[in-house]
C-alpha cells in the first residue's frame, strides 16, 4: 500500500469528519433522522464555488457556504415543528427542493475552481506543499469546529438540545421550548454539512450537482464506525471518535479501491459497511450473553464435580 493512498484518505478523512460531526449533532443528540444532508453537502459546495468564482474571499465563501447550509436546516426544523410533517419527509422535501436551488446558485450543473484563490492554495502560497496543505485545512477547520462544539454543548443551551434528543416530553415539561431547540439543532447539523461541502469543493477542485449523493451514508458510517471503536464516555471523546471514524471509513474504502474495487461500486460497498456497523450492538450482546451463558454452566459445573467429590 503506497503512503500517498494512506496520506490521501487521511487528508479527505479530515474534511469528511466535519459532515460526519454535521450528521452526530442530528443523528445522534437530536435523535432526528435527516436526509437534508444530501441537498446541505452540495449546496454548501454551489455556494462556496459560486462565491470564489464571483472573487470572493474563499473563508469568507466558506462561512457563507455554512450559513447557507444553516437556513436549509431551518427549512427542515421548520416543517417538522410548526407543520408536523414527520422528521423523514421532512428531510426528502427539503433534500428536494435543494436540488432546485443548487442548481440555480450554480447556473449549471458543474463549477471548476481553476486558477482562482481557495483555502488549499491560500496555504500553499505560504511555501507548503500541497499534500500538507490540505491536511493543514482539515486540521485546522475540525479542530475549530469540534472546539466550538465542546464548549456550546456544555452551556445549558447546549444540555437542553441534549436532552430534547434524549426525552422530549421531560424537558417540555421543564419548560423548555423543544421546537426551537429541535430547529436549532438542526441548523447546526447542515451548517457543518455545508461548510464540509464547501471545503471538499475546494479540495476537489469543483462543485457539482450530485457531489451530495450516498453523504448521509458516509456520515452514517463515520459516527457508528467511531462510536463503536472509541467509545462515547463525553461529549469531547464522542466528537473525536467522529473524526476517527470518519478517518477509518476513508481509508478503508482506499484500501479496498487499490485492492481493485470499480469505482462505481463504492456506494454499495458503504452500504454494507454501514449496516455491519449498525449491526454490531447487536452481535456483541449476543456474544456477551452466550459468554455469560457459558460462564454459569461452568460454574454449575464446577458445583456438581465439587457435590459428588463431597
Amino acid at each position: 500500500m503506497k503512503l500517498s493512498i494512506i496520506i490521501g484518505a487521511f487528508s479527505q478523512g479530515l474534511m469528511w469528519s466535519i459532515l460526519a460531526l454535521g450528521v452526530f449533532i442530528t443523528y445522534k443528540i437530536l435523535d432526528f433522522a435527516d436526509l437534508t444532508t444530501e441537498g446541505a453537502y452540495p449546496l454548501g459546495a454551489a455556494v462556496a464555488a459560486s462565491g470564489i468564482i464571483a472573487g470572493m474571499n474563499p473563508f469568507l465563501a466558506t462561512f457563507l457556504a455554512m450559513i447557507c447550509g444553516m437556513a436549509a436546516g431551518f427549512v427542515t426544523g421548520f416543517l417538522n415543528t410548526k407543520l408536523k410533517i414527520p422528521p423523514l419527509l421532512s428531510g426528502i422535501l427539503a433534500m428536494t427542493g435543494l436540488y432546485s436551488v443548487n442548481l440555480r446558485i450554480m447556473g449549471k450543473a458543474n463549477i471548476p475552481l481553476l486558477k482562482v484563490s481557495t483555502l488549499i492554495t491560500f496555504v500553499t502560497g505560504l511555501g507548503i506543499k500541497n499534500n500538507i496543505a490540505v491536511i493543514i485545512v482539515g486540521l485546522v477547520s475540525v479542530s475549530i469546529v469540534i472546539a466550538i462544539l465542546t464548549w456550546f454543548l456544555s452551556t445549558e443551551k447546549g444540555y437542553a438540545l441534549r436532552a430534547t434528543g434524549d426525552n422530549m416530553s421531560m424537558i417540555r415539561a421543564l419548560g423548555v421550548n423543544t421546537n426551537g431547540m429541535v430547529i436549532l439543532g438542526l441548523s447546526i447539523g447542515n451548517g457543518l454539512v455545508s461548510l464540509s461541502g464547501g471545503i471538499m469543493a475546494q479540495y476537489n477542485g469543483y462543485a457539482d450537482i450530485g457531489m451530495g449523493t450516498g453523504t448521509i451514508v458516509i456520515g452514517l458510517a463515520s459516527v457508528i464506525i467511531g462510536e463503536v471503536l472509541f467509545g462515547s464516555s463525553s461529549i469531547l471523546r464522542s466528537l473525536i471518535s467522529v473524526v476517527f471514524g470518519s478517518i477509518i471509513y476513508r481509508i478503508i474504502i482506499a484500501v479496498v479501491l487499490a485492492k481493485g474495487l470499480v469505482p462505481t461500486d463504492v456506494k454499495l460497498l458503504s452500504s454494507v459497511l454501514l449496516a455491519v456497523c449498525l449491526s454490531l450492538p447487536l452481535f456483541k450482546e449476543k456474544i456477551s450473553a452466550l459468554t455469560d451463558t457459558l460462564h454459569s454452566a461452568k460454574k454449575v459445573k464446577a458445583r456438581k464435580a465439587g457435590e459428588q467429590n463431597a
